[in-house]
This record gives C-alpha cells, sequence and structure tokens, in this order.
C-alpha cells in the first residue's frame, strides 16, 4: 500500500528545506535519501538502516568517515528523534560542519508524532520494517531541540513553522565561531 501522505509531508519538507541549502551537503538520517537527490549541489546521505539509496549505511552516526569540517550544510530532516545518541551525533555534526557552516533540523512536536506514528502505522515503511528501537523518541519538544544544539555548540540564528504550524525548521551554526 502506498503511503501517499508520507509522501506528500515529505515533498513539503523538501520544498522548505531544499532552497535553504548551500555548498557540501550531509544528511543525517537521510531515510531514502530523497533531500540529496534532489539537491543541485554535492551532497551524501547517512543512515544506519539501508532504505534502499542511501550514500552511507554506517553503525552510527556519532562516528562519521569524514574529516573536520568537510560540510556546509548539514540537515537532520524528520529524524533527530530517532537518534537515541542525540547528543554524540550533534557533537560530531559540528566536528564535521565548516566553521561558517550550518546545521538544519525539522521536527514535531511529541504529541503530534505520537499521533501521527499511530494514524500512519499500516502505511509507514519506518515503522513496517525497522520500528522504533531503544532511545528513539516521539519527537521533540522546541524546548529539547533547542538545548540540545545549544549543548552541542549551537547558536540557533533563524526558525520557522511549516506545515499548518505543526513542524518546526530550525537553522543553527558554531556558536564559538561568533564568539
Amino acid at each position: 500500500m502506498k503511503d501517499l501522505i508520507g509522501k506528500f509531508l515529505l515533498d513539503w519538507r523538501k520544498r522548505v528545506t531544499l532552497p535553504l541549502l548551500s555548498g557540501r551537503l550531509l544528511d543525517i538520517g537521510c531515510g531514502t535519501n530523497e533531500l540529496v537527490r534532489e539537491y543541485p549541489g554535492p551532497g551524501i546521505g547517512v543512515d544506519v538502516y539501508d532504505w534502499g539509496d542511501v550514500d552511507l549505511v554506517v553503525k552510527d552516526t556519532s562516528r562519521l568517515p569524514f574529516k573536520a569540517q568537510e560540510f556546509d550544510t548539514i540537515t537532520i530532516i524528520a529524524a533527530l528523534n530517532h537518534i537515541p545518541n542525540r547528543e554524540e551525533v550533534l557533537a560530531e555534526a559540528k566536528r564535521v560542519l565548516k566553521e561558517d557552516g550550518k546545521i538544519i533540523i525539522t521536527m514535531l512536536p511529541p504529541f503530534i508524532s505520537k499521533i501521527w506514528h499511530i494514524l500512519r502505522e499500516p502505511w509507514d515503511i519506518d515503522q513496517a520494517e525497522r520500528g522504533m528501537k531503544a532511545g528513539e523518541v516521539y519527537g521533540l519538544t522546541h524546548k529539547e531541540t533547542l538545548k540540545l544544539l545549544k549543548d552541542a555548540g549551537f547558536r540557533v540564528v533563524y526558525e520557522k513553522l511549516f506545515m499548518f504550524g505543526i513542524n518546526r525548521l530550525t537553522i543553527a551554526d558554531k556558536a564559538d565561531f561568533n564568539a
């Protein structure tokens, strides 16, 4: 059964995110890797699960095989809540992000995310193939996302609500670069 609603919402996230990307892109938790495939610049999608078109499948996204300051833009689109070791992954993102680079995150709040996962369960390949693992949560609050970014050494420079105001896009840069 096709997940038409999931595809519609994925396309919406891509429409919001693609114009904000620049330079060399790293998409952490890339899923089906559509963002990288549609981005006209150089990019690589990494995930811990092979969704069929992932550029690099890794055991742990907190240990990436890239040099320091290799990427201009890092994205974590609708995935930070699915990463059990979020703090370590954000620290690794900071390591591989150029000094003047940016990280872009989209996130649903927990209540909406839980309802969304329940309603979509029959069509959601993520739940059918992989399921929720230990440490994953249904969304993150705005406050949790901000704290995670701050604790990893990022400074929020822009935020925008989209998808009828229930999804939040957050852009941050390296806080110590701006000090």
